[in-house]
């Protein structure tokens, strides 16, 4: 996969992609699907490996492996999706091992093809319905044009893990929840991921004011201080943004609202699924002052808590 460390400068507005294919057979035709994975969720890619085959489990789960100590539980993505392989064609299927939420799992994929740099801006979110009645659209993060005119999509292969319950969000906790006022932004493409962060926040007694990426929350900035003017940092105590958006991502938001005097004392703390340190540095060099896994309710209440602290301490 080579170094991460030299390959995006932060603000930048874009993200690297594995760029995957899988094919499907259908009516006697043979259709390639292209797809994307955010190179920061990707540990590796390697030949498939020997299974140990799991029973009584969904039969998209193919079996489990052991990389260097660790079990990895492998998805077929084709039986994930529905899709029927071609049944007469050479296919080289890789394991793409993923991590997020600080969980392993190995994706099957017929063929692993490239590396892609693709600015956000020109990914739009998924709104459509699949011609051919494959994909159901919440499976899909974004879609972008690649060469040819030819669409590639952005799985949300975070929905398998979910599906699959291996990633159960902690969002109860057992802490005692501290107690403020005024508001919280939250930035995130996934209504599902919003809700829930919303959830926690108005426990901590904030209103919660939402975008559903970083351009709709520099929008939102705009629009709030129109309202509030130069309170609206006495206003706005926090903003709790998701990593990977459409159009914007939450570095380059964040990058754009701290060069902004009116918005710059305002904290900013990343909630994103992405668990590699890599990605906990960028969010420090875009002006976040934490980066949090999602989601486990203990960590983000005193992640927020001790923030928003910090700043009335220094406004008082």
């Amino acid at each position: 996969m080579g170094s991460k460390g030299d390959i995006l400068q932060v603000g930048t507005n874009e993200l690297e992609l594995v760029d995957f294919r899988i094919f499907k057979e259908e009516n006697g035709e043979v259709y390639e699907g292209i797809y994307g994975i955010n190179v920061s969720k990707v540990r590796e890619i390697i030949k498939y490996p020997k299974l140990t085959e799991l029973p009584g489990v969904p039969e998209f789960i193919e079996g489990i492996f052991d990389l260097r100590g660790i079990v990895i539980p492998v998805v077929d993505l084709a039986k994930w999706m529905g899709i029927t392989p071609p049944q007469d064609q050479t296919l080289h299927p890789r394991v793409i091992i993923a991590e997020f939420n600080n969980i392993l799992i190995g994706f099957v994929v017929h063929e692993a093809k490239r590396i892609r740099r693709i600015s956000w801006a020109d990914i739009e979110p998924a709104s459509f319905t699949s011609g051919q009645g494959v994909l159901d659209k919440s499976k899909i993060t974004g879609v972008t044009r690649i060469e040819n005119d030819e669409v590639l999509l952005i799985l949300d292969l975070e929905s398998v893990v979910e599906e699959l319950g291996f990633y159960q969000p902690d969002v109860d906790g057992e802490v005692s929840i501290d107690r403020f006022s005024g508001m919280a932004m939250v930035l995130d493409d996934s209504l599902t991921a919003r809700k829930i962060v919303k959830d926690a926040l108005q426990k901590m007694g904030f209103s919660v004011v939402e975008a559903k990426d970083g351009q709709e929350g520099l929008e939102k900035l705009n629009e709030l201080y129109d309202h509030y003017g130069e309170k609206l940092t006495d206003e706005l105590k926090i903003i709790v943004s998701d990593v990977e958006m459409p159009r914007m991502d939450g570095f380059h938001f964040a990058a754009k609202a701290k060069e902004d005097p009116r918005f710059e004392e305002v904290p900013i703390v990343f909630n994103s699924s992405i668990s590699d340190h890599f990605s906990e540095e960028r969010g420090k060099d875009a002006g976040g002052e934490g980066y949090m896994v999602k989601f486990d309710a203990n960590v983000f209440y005193a992640e927020i808590s001790k923030i928003v602290r910090s700043h009335i301490k220094t406004a008082s």
